[in-house]
C-alpha cells in the first residue's frame, strides 16, 4: 500500500469584498487571515479548494501568480 502524504495546506484568496487582493497557501486560514486583517480590515479569507499537499499548493501558487 503506497504512503500518504500529508495533506495539511490549505490556498486561499484574501478579498475585499469581492475583489482578491491577495492569495496563497497556509497550514492555519485563522492565523493568516489575522495578518491580512492588519492591512484590508475589512476583508476575509476564502479556501480555496479541500487540503492539499504543501508541493501541490506551491505549484497552484505559482501558477497562480500569488508567489
Amino acid at each position: 500500500m503506497a504512503r500518504q502524504s500529508n495533506r495539511d495546506t490549505y490556498k486561499y484568496q484574501f478579498k475585499v469584498g469581492n475583489r482578491i487582493v491577495h492569495g496563497g497557501i497556509t497550514n492555519d486560514l485563522d492565523r493568516r487571515e489575522d495578518e491580512h486583517k492588519q492591512k484590508w480590515p475589512d476583508g476575509h479569507i476564502k479556501k480555496v479548494g479541500r487540503r492539499t499537499t504543501e508541493d501541490a499548493a506551491r505549484a497552484w501558487e505559482k501558477e497562480k501568480g500569488y508567489s
